[in-house]
């Protein structure tokens, strides 16, 4: 596993992407790189010297250029899928993004669980989770995405040994925290 807070991080997601197209056929490849939705294949060094993001993203993205440059044209030749940076303005990773929330609820409870102690759990931005039998879901709150959901079903019935609450993260706006507690039996 990839630790988060690596920058090349993007590479480890793009090679997952590689291997899902194995066996599951897409239109379109979107990476979680915000750049206007360019051709992954085709960015290039005076590409990033001209957009308007911060110094810091453009060394990220320099130093590895040549790697995701690489996969993004084996991808498009291999699949015929295009890959593009497309980041904040894509469904498909908004969508992404609520379904691993939905599984971070899950995994969370697990934790909860085997640790038989409380574990608070940040939510992706502005979306809300509901719980109904065996599964998560997570809504957006975004006005325009009131249809967008990701969801997780809970294979091992760990939600239903939890109890689950939901508050407005203090420290970030926009954001919400779950506190799961296993129930006392």
């Amino acid at each position: 596993m990839v630790p988060a807070n690596r920058h090349d991080l993007i590479i480890s997601e793009l090679r997952m992407c590689r291997r899902m197209l194995r066996t599951v056929m897409a239109d379109t490849v979107h990476i979680d790189m915000s750049l206007g939705g360019l051709s992954v294949s085709q960015l290039t060094l005076s590409d990033l010297r001209e957009m308007s993001i911060s110094s810091r993203a453009k060394q990220n993205i320099r130093e590895v250029l040549p790697e995701l440059r690489k996969l993004a044209t084996e991808i498009e030749q291999t699949y015929r899928v295009e890959v593009l940076a497309i980041g904040k303005e894509s469904v498909a990773i908004r969508i992404a993004e609520l379904t691993v929330g939905a599984c971070s609820v899950i995994y969370a409870s697990k934790e909860a669980l085997e640790h038989q102690d409380s574990v608070l759990l940040g939510l992706p931005t502005l979306c809300t989770i509901a719980v109904t039998g065996g599964q998560v879901t997570a809504r957006s709150l975004q006005p325009g995405e009131h249809d967008l959901v990701g969801s997780a079903l809970d294979f091992n019935n760990v939600i239903r040994r939890v109890e689950i609450s939901e508050s407005n993260n203090p420290t970030v706006r926009g954001f919400k925290i779950i506190n799961i507690m296993p129930k006392q039996t």
